[in-house]
């Protein structure tokens, strides 16, 4: 089999979205002939953990941990506020910021360039060249963010002769927070030119987005490709039933930028105009949820109707999808995140109820819904088109035929694009 070293952050026992695609692939790498070799953090800090995801780790896989420093008895101030906004690719609006927030966006995106895993580089690139040549192995792959870790791979493809893939699960100086961390011209320059030094300097060069392939085949002559995140095939040992509630589930983190005041002005006025919508309908919000969000939903006086779940494991998330009526999918109203796929959607498709999107113009995930017939996507312009078609979902509820059967949706199997992935490889 042909050896591939894999450098990641996000490993099980992390949870959240970043560690999913990782872990999908080196699933599946081995029925392709590709035998993966993970490269991770002895000691990371991760803000949100699962540990049912390490039973997905495949038996007797080779993983190398190192130690890495991390700032955080500094960052620790703003750590976790900054889990909850940058990683999430949200940062609350400056008028929300106390001062030492602002002081912490400053220190972040000036001192610790291009992130505060800036430190775990040069050792690893020390370690690495050896370990490289000893086990003989010609590729590597790294993903980011943290997009230092890309750094790493730009410095082995200088000291050795291998083939390097970059993966950017999201973009680097076009991500929607970019522009919100109080950059000096210098360090706003020291991002660009690592951007453009990772993204000349690749061999190969993968997207999760159309918009984020464009992005980049502007800014280099490198090959650059497309591969989605995906679903997996589940099992579940006994049958998920619907709820018997018209529920709409957001599933995920729902900060303050991912607010559609509009949508819960439209539940208000459906509730004041229809008894049978007022006694069906339930608003159903799993993950960590913005006090800001809370506050526009109670002011539309959705608060018996709504049910809060805090974080719950991946699997259960699973199965709140497929209880869900209609399955809820935001994303902040900008230019900069029309390339932002939540990873949520592949998953929503396999669950295989009514999707109701609501994000920016052009965004990616209504070519997806258009082509997969799966739901329908909004604009935040779109306040009476929305009410239109809840009334159209509720009609279709009350009948019994609140059904979805999304189209060519193998496309975004796991296994599916592991074969994609596994192509590049060889």
């Amino acid at each position: 089999m042909k050896k591939v070293l894999i450098i990641t952050y996000y490993w099980p026992p992390a949870g959240g979205p970043g560690v999913q695609r990782w872990l999908k692939f080196v699933k599946y790498l081995r029925d392709f002939e590709i035998e993966p070799v993970l490269f991770i953090p002895e000691n990371p800090t991760y803000p949100l953990t699962d540990k049912n995801l390490e039973r997905e780790v495949p038996k007797n896989l080779q993983i190398i941990k190192r130690k890495i420093s991390e700032p955080y008895s500094l960052a620790g101030l703003f750590s976790k506020k900054e889990t909850e906004t940058i990683s999430s690719g949200i940062i609350a609006e400056e008028k929300n910021q106390g001062l030492l927030q602002s002081l912490m966006l400053y220190i972040r995106g000036n001192f610790f360039i291009p992130d505060a895993r800036k430190f775990w580089i040069k050792p690893s690139v020390k370690y690495l060249i050896n370990f490289l040549k000893k086990e003989n192995i010609e590729t590597i792959i790294t993903t980011g963010p943290p997009h230092s870790l890309h750094l790493i791979g730009l410095n082995l493809k200088k000291e050795l002769s291998i083939t390097w893939i970059a993966d950017f699960r999201d973009p680097w100086t076009q991500i929607g927070y970019h522009s919100k961390l109080k950059l000096s011209k210098r360090a706003q320059k020291k991002h660009e030119l690592f951007e453009r030094e990772v993204l000349n300097s690749a061999d190969k060069i993968i997207a999760t987005s159309h918009t984020t392939k464009a992005e980049f085949e502007g800014k280099t002559k490198k090959p650059v490709f497309l591969i989605t995140n995906g679903y997996d095939e589940v099992k579940f040992s006994e049958p998920v039933i619907p709820d018997e509630n018209f529920s709409f589930s957001h599933i995920g983190s729902l900060l303050s930028g991912r607010n559609p005041k509009f949508l819960w002005e439209n539940f208000r006025e459906l509730i004041a105009e229809d008894a049978e919508f007022k006694n069906s309908f339930k608003l159903r919000l799993v993950g960590k949820v913005s006090p800001e969000v809370i506050k526009s939903i109670k002011a539309n006086k959705l608060e018996d109707h709504l049910e809060l779940i805090p974080y719950v494991s991946h699997m259960e998330a699973l199965k709140l999808q497929r209880k869900s009526q209609v399955l809820l999918l935001l994303e902040i109203d900008s230019i900069e995140t029309r390339g932002i796929i939540p990873g949520k959607i592949f998953e929503y498709l396999n669950a295989k109820r009514p999707i109701m999107a609501i994000g920016p113009k052009k965004w990616d995930v209504q070519k997806i819904l258009k082509e997969t017939g799966a739901g329908e996507c909004f604009e935040y312009t779109d306040k009476e088109a929305v009410k239109i078609q809840l009334k159209k979902l509720f009609s279709e509820y009350k009948k019994g035929a609140l059904i979805s059967e999304p189209k060519n949706i193998t496309q975004y199997s796991r296994k599916m694009l592991t074969g994609k992935l596994a192509n590049l490889l060889k």
